[in-house]
């Protein structure tokens, strides 16, 4: 066989180099979005826009790198990019604000509207109906009992959206019209192609917003009664925008674009980052600024990583950032002793009864010595520690506060847990299970030493009164605003603890492997939750008072929302109240 000629080794060779830098250029190469403010004024199209400015730094294959246009309400687009290139876009052409890149944000996890003082029969207007709310969450459940269209009219005239309907959604006329956003088109296999929810997340939080009245709501018996929005007549209009491996900037973007054209009147948010952006590095913030030029109060929710000062995450002076607080309405979880004695712990919301007594062991008596664990670790009850043989059936009493896996992996019936000094909020775990404080767990350690055959039953959880509510619950971000150091953040502070609202049915409650239950309504805490309390409050303002900008109705619920001053009584000696009081109304 005769050798080919060098001429042809040296194309060969050159297409191969070609191959090998194109596929190392594509590698190096990250979803950046470029902001370049209000719309082009004139008859320029903001797509031809784009690719003009990506040609620029890109070359002729600007078209394949360009993913996205933002171009119904403000200016910009979404583009692979390599780091040089993204440092050029920034810094080289004059109509770029900001490029910052493709970030992943996260979604931050009944009675209370009465206890706000906000009831059923608040006096209402015809023309609630006419209020669109727009959702950007994991999507809904359009199936609940919270989002029929029974009695409803037309959606509004105003109304220029769409419904993305597909082989397993459709909107009505309360959920008049739903989108999803994905920008990399890679949705993940565990979720939906289409606006329904699988996390119920958004499903919960349109429900808190604007859901309606149903009677009978309750998870499984626990927080049972009326659920219902703060605006319960009110339209939805579902923005899909996390998914099971969060949320992303980009599609937070597209979604307000097209919230803002389609013609929503509120937009509720509870989303946010990890840690404080620059107003022109943060989707969120650049979204709420457009909602807000266009008459459109963003309501968003302030993170969940308090107690600390200024660890809030959303609190652009131009949105509502929404605090959590505590309801007067706790849960508490009981756990009997075979001595007769009972304790109760705050911490676990337990749906499941158990009737009988059942042996009780403690985790370190039970180490998986063939996987070679030992009672170090088994007494944490971590995953794959425990000796399947000595706690089936059994409820096993562990050292450190975990989600339960470990212990119903080995075949316990139930867990009994410290609650860690976590307190005024209430956790579903995949089996029944206590949380105590830790005096409660040394007396339940000193029982199993004292006898061969302890046993114990883990009661359904009751609900009590929190004398002390409403207070700012300690996981709710602290201001001031981390950029804006003289501006206080955050705004407002609403429900989100322990919130009874509408839920999936795609999945589990715990998502646990082997947890069966499928609920229509769940209770869950976090400013997620507190956020669309404020964001029901705004748009009942906004039914009375339509030609009211965002800046007043913000107003109007900052100056007229309950003071906490009876929670001083918490946090100050009694000689120091009055002065308090008088400091607190000086000003």
């Amino acid at each position: 066989m005769s050798c080919p000629p060098s001429w042809l080794l040296l194309i060969s060779l050159a297409c191969t180099l070609l191959i090998s830098c194109s596929g190392a250029a594509n590698k190096d190469r990250k979803e950046y979005i470029v902001y370049m403010g209000g719309l082009p004024k004139g008859q320029v199209s903001a797509s031809s826009l784009h690719a003009n400015i990506l040609q620029q730094v890109t070359g002729s294959s600007a078209s394949q790198y360009l993913l996205h246009s933002y171009k119904k309400s403000f200016n910009g687009f979404v583009a692979k990019l390599t780091e040089e290139e993204s440092k050029k876009l920034s810094g080289g052409h004059g109509r770029v604000v900001s490029v910052f890149p493709n970030g992943k944000k996260k979604l931050l996890t009944t009675r209370s509207w009465d206890f706000i003082g906000f009831p059923l029969e608040a006096n209402r207007t015809t023309t609630e109906s006419d209020i669109i709310v727009g959702m950007l969450d994991t999507g809904i459940w359009p199936e609940s009992d919270s989002f029929s269209d029974e009695g409803y009219g037309p959606p509004p005239t105003k109304w220029q959206g769409t419904c993305q309907t597909s082989s397993n959604f459709t909107c009505n006329n309360k959920i008049i019209g739903a989108r999803y956003y994905r920008s990399d088109g890679n949705v993940p296999p565990e979720d939906f192609a289409s606006p329904r929810d699988t996390e119920g997340h958004g499903t919960h939080t349109a429900s808190t917003a604007a859901g309606n009245v149903v009677s009978g709501a309750s998870l499984l018996g626990l927080g049972a009664g009326t659920a219902r929005g703060g605006t319960p007549s009110a339209r939805i209009a579902v923005y899909k925008i996390c998914w099971a491996d969060g949320c992303y900037d980009a599609d937070i973007l597209a979604a307000f674009d097209d919230a803002i054209a389609d013609g929503v009147n509120i937009i509720s948010l509870s989303v946010g980052g990890s840690f404080p952006l620059d107003y022109f590095e943060d989707s969120i913030a650049i979204g709420a600024f457009h909602s807000m030029k266009n008459g459109i109060l963003t309501s968003n929710a302030g993170s969940n990583s308090g107690p600390d000062p200024a660890s809030i995450t959303n609190f652009s002076p131009w949105s509502l950032s929404v605090a959590a607080s505590v309801i007067d309405r706790k849960f508490l979880t009981a756990l009997h002793l075979g001595n007769n004695l009972t304790y109760e712990g705050e911490l676990s919301l337990n749906t499941f009864e158990m009737n009988d007594m059942v042996p009780l062991i403690y985790g370190g008596d039970a180490p998986n010595m063939s996987a070679g664990s030992d009672a170090y670790y088994s007494r944490y009850c971590y995953e794959g520690t425990l000796n399947k043989s000595l706690v089936t059936g059994k409820i096993v009493f562990c050292d450190e506060l975990t989600d339960g896996v470990g212990a119903m992996s080995a075949g316990a019936v139930g867990t009994v847990m410290p609650n860690d000094g976590y307190t005024d909020l209430s956790f579903l775990f995949p089996l029944p299970t206590s949380c105590l404080d830790s005096n409660y767990t040394t007396n339940v350690h000193e029982y199993i030493n004292s006898t061969s055959t302890p046993t114990a039953n883990i009661q359904k959880s009751t609900e009590a009164k929190n004398e002390l509510a409403p207070f700012v619950v300690w996981f709710s971000s602290r201001g001031p605003n981390p950029i804006t150091h003289d501006i206080l953040s955050p705004d407002i502070a609403a429900p989100g603890v322990d919130i009874l609202a509408a839920w999936t049915e795609a999945s589990s409650l715990t998502g646990v492997p082997g947890d069966t239950r499928v609920v229509p309504y769940n209770i869950i805490s976090g400013t997620s939750m507190a956020c669309p309390h404020a964001s029901g409050a705004a748009a009942y303002v906004k039914s009375f008072h339509p030609t009211w900008s965002p800046a007043a109705i913000k107003s109007a619920l900052m100056t007229t929302g309950k003071g906490f001053i009876h929670n001083l009584w918490v946090f100050f000696k009694l000689k120091f109240l009055r002065q308090n009081i008088l400091f607190k109304y000086s000003f």
